[in-house]
């Protein structure tokens, strides 16, 4: 699915619960909405009442009810490979990384990565237990390759393109800390026209990345 804008991407980030009683990682990442419009300019509501959906990541799993992803299959939550994060994948293959996720390879064309649909979703994701005061405000990283309509661009490549980092806990008020909604907003930096891939990469401990991919496209191409 391509997403079109000249000024401004949301990116909305969400984390799993963390379970002393499953035997599952601390935390997971992902972003269910890549453009995020709101219903009032800069209201700053991530909820569903809040705003809309206009885009997502690569074969998002549209449908999904909200909070849901931490056990959709395919799962969303790709960690890079610990060892050494900075020279792995870019974009979950469905089989790579620590904890493998969905495949988030490049698809030929892109709206295939879609299965040829283009769903609207009216909310955002939850915090899961991660947006509280004795977590860390670890940074969303926004990384935007500078090579258009070709082939993904390496782990190493995307970090030297860093477009901006979002704070995680900049979230929506509320009790439930579980769906809680979180989001953050930056400029899209200017491009010739064309498709680029967009990688959202979360640090939760010392080398633990989790990433996520999709492809926007900016300008009239």
């Amino acid at each position: 699915m391509i997403l079109k804008s000249s000024f401004a991407v949301l990116v909305v980030a969400a984390l799993t619960v963390f379970s002393s009683y499953a035997p599952q990682a601390e935390a997971h990442s992902w972003a269910d909405c890549i453009k995020w419009e709101f219903n009032k300019a800069d209201s700053g509501d991530w909820s569903d009442n809040g705003g809309k959906c206009l885009g997502y990541a690569r074969r998002f799993p549209l449908g999904k009810p909200f909070g849901s992803l931490d056990d959709a299959d395919p799962n969303r939550n790709y960690e890079q490979d610990n060892k050494d994060p900075d020279h792995a994948l870019p974009c979950s293959d469905g089989k790579a990384g620590t904890e493998p996720g969905s495949n988030e390879t490049l698809a030929n064309p892109t709206s295939a990565a879609y299965g040829g649909k283009w769903g609207q979703m009216t909310i955002t994701n939850p915090a899961k237990n991660h947006a509280v005061s004795n977590e860390p405000n670890h940074m969303v990283q926004i990384n935007l390759s500078n090579v258009r309509n070709g082939k993904d661009v390496s782990q190493q490549q995307l970090l030297q393109n860093t477009v901006a980092q979002l704070p995680f806990k900049n979230r929506n008020k509320g009790s439930n800390e579980d769906r809680r909604p979180c989001g953050g907003c930056f400029k899209v930096p200017a491009r010739a026209s064309g498709i680029y891939l967009l990688q959202r990469r979360w640090m939760l401990n010392q080398n633990e990345w989790y990433t996520l991919c999709a492809d926007i496209q900016i300008g009239d191409n």
